[in-house]
């Protein structure tokens, strides 16, 4: 499996990017005028059964559910009710998705203990760091201090061993401020402010990753490595074409010395881009006040694309940096031990963002995988896709109604029939939303890699939108199953899940492996 991807040759220096975007403009024409492909869930057409041993039906769990109900009942509670034969244990990160307990504010489950650690969590690497592999970057003091001597890596393997389950390491690009070392890594802003993530070009945060998971791959008896980087480029953080993000068109990043210095091996110009970028932050800030240009908000926006192609460059710039990463990830795990598997996390926004989807290519991803996990949440689905339309259509699209625009939208996507813009929130995604992302997603590979579509079991939403049930966990994962998946990853996290929803999802996971 070949670890690298084209996408540094097919940067293309100024004097030819100009000529290039009008290409990328056809395509993304093209596309929007497409039909909307066959709803395959119609015909009632399923992938035929795979083999039962080969499949990896998997789980989220961070050390803090081993440390509140211990391991060996954790392991009987997921095996027996869950029907969970892999284990995706959160290794390292600072990000509260992952790791610690229910989120504060939000109802505990009825297992693990019932008080907030929002006091206490701090996050980090919780395995045990050893020195050697981390020479070459500032980022060396990262051991989680919440658990104190707790090892999730080596108090686990054992008894998942004994049981016999697979354990994968999941690694995620979340950071805190106060870690030392992250300040000499931080990403700049437009304005010329540190940011909260690090630069993927600076070398020490590219010494870090690659030492990390050798760390991990070498000292420890896992099956692999679930990497985790939901990064958005700055064009689409710009325009807020996400479903998380309030829009401030000026934090969006890179314009470090690390970025320009790529730029230049690649002939684009750092000054031309900052000057689009500023441009395109007036945009998106007279947008947001309804001040409409006289040819409309898409036109002009088109129109500042064509006069500054740099933006365009520059987001490629961004999305080549986390592609190498990922090269360099495989690459580092495969160097221990070429049976190790190496997955990454596709993140919720590549299933309703066009643009987004257009500059990940599942075919090209797989190339660097033996396995995708592709977010396929449907019940906080509902609430991220309207808050996700809501974003665009207060910038780019500000001119198309609401409903209108999510209807289209959902022709791009070969949505099927959704819920309306107001009932998203408390309808949410359907089951069929997770089937057809599933084939879109095998169809996609082509083969090259594994398929394990994320399940949503749990994950909060607001107060006013949909909750999951039973029912909900287990129709996902049965059509997860339906549309041909090679497993799943019930997810966030173990210890946000209702026991009877696990159990419902192991239902549809028993169902659709057995005979």
């Amino acid at each position: 499996m070949n670890p690298h991807t084209d996408s540094e040759k097919s940067m293309q220096p100024t004097d030819s990017s100009r000529r290039e975007f009008i290409k990328n403009s056809a395509r993304i024409s093209a596309l929007m005028a497409a039909a909307p492909l066959t709803d395959l869930s119609s015909l009632g057409l399923s992938e035929p059964k795979k083999a039962a041993d080969a499949m990896m039906h998997g789980i989220q769990i961070g050390a803090v559910s081993f440390v509140d109900e211990g391991v060996d009942k954790v392991l009987d509670i997921v095996q027996k009710q869950g029907a969970i034969n892999t284990l995706f244990l959160t290794v390292f990160t600072y990000g509260r998705g992952l790791a610690g307990r229910q989120l504060p504010g939000e109802p505990f489950p009825a297992h693990g203990s019932q008080v907030s650690d929002e006091k206490t969590f701090h996050g980090g690497n919780y395995s045990i760091p050893h020195p050697e592999y981390y020479k070459n970057t500032v980022l060396k003091n990262t051991r989680a201090t919440e658990h104190g001597n707790f090892d999730i890596l080596a108090s686990v393997i054992p008894a998942a061993k004994k049981r016999g389950m697979k354990v994968f390491a999941s690694v995620e690009d979340q950071w805190r401020a106060d870690v030392p070392g992250v300040k000499e890594c931080s990403e700049i802003d437009l304005m010329g402010r540190q940011a909260n993530t690090l630069c993927l070009f600076n070398p020490n945060v590219r010494a870090f990753w690659t030492g990390l998971v050798t760390d991990i791959s070498k000292s420890y008896d896992i099956d692999g490595v679930l990497f985790f980087n939901e990064r958005n480029g700055p064009l689409l953080n710009a325009l807020g074409a996400s479903h998380f993000q309030t829009i401030d068109s000026t934090r969006t990043t890179c314009f470090c010395e690390h970025h320009q210095r790529e730029a230049k091996k690649l002939g684009i110009s750092y000054e031309r881009a900052k000057e689009g970028y500023h441009k395109l932050d007036q945009f998106v800030k007279s947008s947001m006040k309804g001040e409409r240009p006289s040819d409309g908000y898409y036109v002009e926006f088109n129109r500042l694309m064509l006069h500054y192609p740099e933006i365009v460059a520059w987001d490629k710039l961004f999305d080549m940096g986390k592609h190498q990463v990922l090269g360099e990830v495989y690459d580092a795990v495969k160097g221990v031990k070429k049976d190790l598997q190496v997955g990454f996390h596709v993140e919720h926004v590549n299933s309703f963002n066009p643009f987004f989807r257009a500059s990940r290519s599942y075919e090209e991803l797989a190339k660097k995988a033996d396995f995708l996990k592709i977010v396929a949440y449907n019940n906080c689905g509902g609430e991220r896709y309207a808050n996700f339309i809501r974003n665009i259509q207060s910038t780019i699209f500000r001119d198309v109604p609401l409903e209108e625009l999510m209807r289209f939208n959902n022709y791009l996507l070969n949505y099927g029939n959704e819920a309306s813009i107001d009932e998203l929130p408390t309808a949410g995604l359907s089951p069929d939303y997770v089937y057809r992302e599933t084939q879109r997603a095998i169809a996609g590979v082509k083969g090259q890699c594994k398929i394990l579509p994320g399940i949503d079991v749990g994950i909060p939403t607001k107060k006013t939108s949909r909750k999951g049930s039973p029912e909900d966990a287990y129709a996902a994962t049965a059509a997860a199953y339906k549309g041909g998946a090679d497993g799943v990853i019930l997810s966030r996290k173990y210890s946000e899940m209702d026991l009877e929803d696990l159990a419902a999802a192991g239902r549809a996971i028993r169902e659709a492996t057995k005979g």
